[in-house]
């Protein structure tokens, strides 16, 4: 099955908790301190993989939670760092960040990766907090907590030339004709109801790969028919093949009804430049009227080639064109999505407000990360704590506030009594 949008939930891993430890030995008088740190949690990874072409395998498994870090141990030993997880993509995904949609990245180049989320800091040993003045100290931090969000992914094709028309034109049949591609091929409208890639060899040097998009109707630049679905995929590609169904009412009424679903989907669409091909030459009626199709889109600027994917004929001189066309394209340009930076507030930043229930609440990214990182079952931890509460303003803007001795004060997950 062909997917090109998923949903994922991606987690890293928990660092590390940091260990209390003194080194006892006979013969050693006063060992001091040797806890160990923990280990780094594990990130998530994306990485680009050239053999996929779908997003189908989000479809069985959409939740990736990397491995935490361990704890460490006595005589400074650290402890093991957790294992990474590496989601594999397909070459032309995009990453956006369900939240809020930013575009995390547009990954394009095989082996190209992307950390989504980090691993979460090891915690550090008692041995680290040894000084000259507290030569035993009875602390150490618990590992940072590793990140969590969802993300969307979005697949657009990367292919040379895109292969488009009205339904049953028979562009199916033409990638089945020169490439290995298989497509489903049936004689109704919206037998494509996927994109199909496929390779075409013309000679030792000189490959194409093209995409089968599912047919254009009116209306299909604002989901109508098959719709948005697939327009997008369109847009990576340089050059178009536009197959034109000679055995249709009239030709290039859908001719010109598939371009105009092109640019009002995407105005850059309509100047890619296109390779026209009247299909089904093999019919007497369609030999018929060729001539005044080839005047009238002569008429229009456009070269057109006369083929029956059927039959095979006219198609290697088509490719010629397209793979001539493809050289004279422009390069291919940056997407016009990239990842903006958006700075974010001072780490250091914090809120201070009242709940409902009368007590506080203080929240920000670094005073939950350290409420998280403390050991509370040891007082010189506690201390440790209470003295960042003064340093990054947390207790002056709580006594401004209006906090009395006694009320509660939540940080993240943890409660504490106000004492003045």
């Amino acid at each position: 099955m062909f997917l090109d949008e998923a949903q994922v939930y991606v987690a890293s891993g928990r660092g590390g908790d940091g260990a209390v430890h003194f080194r006892r030995e006979k013969y050693v008088p006063r060992g001091g301190p040797d806890g160990g740190d923990g280990g780094k949690g594990g990130d998530v990874v994306l990485e680009v993989v050239p053999t996929l072409n779908t997003l189908a395998v989000f479809r069985h498994r959409s939740k990736y939670r990397a491995e935490n870090g361990a704890r460490g141990g006595s005589s400074n030993k650290t402890g093991k760092d957790g294992a990474s997880v590496m989601v594999q993509v397909p070459p032309g995904t995009l990453v956006r960040n369900e939240a809020d949609g930013a575009l995390l990245a547009d990954l394009i180049q095989p082996g190209q990766r992307l950390v989504v989320c980090r691993g979460g800091r090891a915690g550090r040993g008692n041995a680290r907090f040894a000084t000259s003045r507290n030569q035993a100290p009875r602390m150490a931090e618990r590992g940072e907590p590793g990140e969590e969000r969802r993300l969307n992914l979005e697949l657009r094709l990367i292919a040379d030339i895109g292969i488009v028309g009205a339904p049953n034109a028979g562009k199916s049949t033409l990638l089945a004709g020169v490439t290995n591609a298989r497509p489903k091929i049936a004689a109704y409208p919206f037998t494509t109801l996927e994109p199909n890639l496929g390779v075409a060899e013309l000679d030792d040097d000189l490959t194409l790969v093209l995409a089968d998009i599912p047919g254009l109707i009116e209306g299909a630049h604002d989901g109508v028919g098959l719709g948005t679905n697939f327009l997008r995929h369109i847009e990576r590609t340089r050059v178009l093949i536009h197959l034109v169904d000679g055995a249709a009412a009239d030709p290039v009424v859908d001719f010109s009804q598939v371009n105009s679903e092109l640019a009002l989907f995407d105005t850059d669409l309509e100047h890619k430049p296109q390779v026209v091909a009247v299909n089904k030459i093999d019919l007497p009626e369609v030999a018929a009227r060729w001539p005044d199709l080839e005047a009238e889109f002569r008429r229009r600027g456009y070269r057109p080639r006369a083929i029956s994917a059927l039959a095979r004929t006219g198609l290697r001189e088509l490719l010629y064109a397209a793979a001539e066309a493809l050289q004279q394209a422009p390069p291919p340009t940056q997407a016009e999505e990239v990842p903006v930076y958006r700075p974010e507030p001072e780490p250091t930043a914090f809120q201070v407000r009242r709940d409902p229930d009368g007590s506080w609440r203080v929240s920000g990214k670094a005073i939950e990360r350290a409420a998280k990182m403390t050991y509370w079952e040891e007082p010189e931890a506690v201390r440790r704590f209470q003295r960042l509460l003064v340093r990054l303003g947390v207790e002056e803007a709580l006594r401004q506030a209006g906090a009395k001795a006694g009320e509660t004060v939540r940080i993240g997950e943890n409660e504490l009594e106000w004492q003045d």
